[in-house]
């Protein structure tokens, strides 16, 4: 009995420790995505990733809007806005005592767009770090329009069931 419960706890261990996979919807501004309505057929989707890969976090937050177009019972959408933004952040790797000066960034939305500014802020820092990497986050942001019918021929719209196909994000990862 002790030696299946012992069994029973590593695999509930494992399963909480094990990745969750990289397309996912996002919880308390956490990693994957969401979505916010602009009006009956305009949507903002948002997606934020690890890493620095640009058109991962492109195809992912693609795939979202042609999930949401087919869930809204739309054939197409067009892209009328669109931003990736990487934020990277070094870690040292060696001693360092001082001031450094570092962009503390804020993000503004109104009803149909955001602003982004960078403000500066200084700080005092010390310390031995031990080991070094490079962590970075990437956000892709969408605004989308939605249509039925028969798609404009336009650059930026795209069918919902042909690009929900093509990328079909790997959710085992």
């Amino acid at each position: 009995m002790k030696t299946k419960f012992i069994a029973f706890l590593a695999v509930i261990v494992m399963t909480g420790c094990a990745s969750q996979p990289d397309y996912r919807q996002a919880s308390n501004g956490g990693f994957g995505y969401t979505e916010s309505k602009l009006s009956e057929t305009q949507y903002r989707v948002h997606f934020k990733g690890r890493g620095s890969d640009k058109s991962k976090s492109m195809d992912y937050a693609m795939y979202r809007s042609a999930e949401l177009t087919l869930l809204k019972g739309y054939d197409w959408f067009v892209v009328t806005d669109r931003e990736t933004m990487v934020d990277k952040e070094r870690v040292q790797t060696s001693p360092q005592v001082g001031f450094s000066q570092r962009y503390a960034r804020v993000t503004e939305c109104g009803v149909i767009t955001c602003r982004t500014s960078y403000h500066p802020t200084t700080q005092f820092e010390s310390g031995i770090f031990v080991g070094g990497s490079q962590k970075s986050e990437i956000e892709s942001i969408l605004n989308i329009e939605m249509g039925k019918g028969t798609r404009p021929t336009s650059a930026t719209s795209f069918d919902a069931r042909e690009i929900s196909n093509n990328l079909k994000p790997d959710t085992e990862s």
